[in-house]
């Protein structure tokens, strides 16, 4: 693995993730046909852009004491899937990564500051449309976001996916559908190393709102998440604890929306993958 580790023992175990906006009358019409239950859909992070974005504090020098992490949430047992803090890498570490998503990653694109890696997206994608949906336009027509990056030669995949899923009726489904994505992305790319990152939680005000878009519902996906890592035998990066909060919620001033991150909150993003290599 790239990045020298640093000996310690990782705290990077929370079981906070993200969620999506309140659907559109559009985005309803993104309803999963396997699962007969809603995609939740999302509206892209280029919608509204912060003017300023806010002072970054580097993780390594704001990571939460043992003692306020333990004081919410449980610990995950020591595990060699989840990816521990390491020596920190230059932008250039991630020139032959692809990130694969929704409109989070979308966003991670447009304000992180990362000019390097090439990235596969749709918005509103999901652990199954990513298989099956044409979203990438070629000379011949629209091809699924598998097929565009099964044409190119990564070796480091980063996947974000689950928001758009949280209002499905069965996690088990979620599980079944992520398997295949990770099964068809290491056919096409054996060689590369796979990280699954943990969905990203949302605002207070969000969570507060009792729709199925919420921290509990988002802690219960990054267990499904990283169970499938450690079956498939690939990475799981819990980026949630990057920006949680001591509530265990994403914080107004990293997102716009209280759930996609803004400017400042995807700079803490980068920050984190830089900081925790593969």
């Amino acid at each position: 693995m790239a990045g020298k580790r640093i000996i310690q023992k990782s705290h990077s175990k929370l079981k906070l993730a993200s969620s999506i906006i309140l659907l559109s009358a559009a985005g309803l019409l993104l309803m999963m046909p396997l699962t007969g239950s809603a995609d939740a859909g999302s509206v892209s992070p280029a919608d509204t852009v912060p003017e300023e974005p806010e002072v970054i504090v580097p993780w390594g020098e704001r990571m939460p004491s043992v003692s306020a992490m333990d004081a919410f949430l449980p610990d995950y047992p020591d595990n060699p899937t989840v990816v521990p803090l390491s020596t920190p890498v230059e932008d250039t570490y991630f020139s032959d990564a692809a990130f694969l998503g929704d409109s989070r990653t979308e966003g991670f694109k447009l304000y992180s500051g990362l000019k390097e890696g090439s990235y596969f997206y749709a918005v509103g994608a999901t652990v199954d449309t990513v298989l099956s949906r044409p979203a990438r336009k070629t000379a011949n027509g629209k091809i699924s976001l598998l097929d565009a990056m099964s044409k190119t030669t990564p070796s480091k995949i980063y996947v974000m996916l689950g928001v758009n899923e949280l209002g499905w009726t069965r996690i088990d489904l979620f599980h079944t559908h992520y398997a295949k994505v990770v099964e068809r992305i290491r056919s096409d790319h054996p060689d590369a190393e796979i990280v699954l990152q943990s969905i990203l939680p949302v605002s207070a005000e969000q969570d507060a709102k009792k729709t199925y878009v919420n921290n509990r519902r988002i802690n219960e996906y990054n267990q499904a998440i990283q169970t499938l890592a450690e079956e498939q035998q690939c990475h799981y990066l819990n980026v949630a604890e990057a920006v949680t909060d001591a509530d265990g919620c994403l914080p107004a001033n990293l997102s716009f929306d209280g759930v996609h991150l803004n400017r400042a909150g995807c700079a803490i993003w980068l920050d984190y993958l830089k900081t925790h290599s593969v």
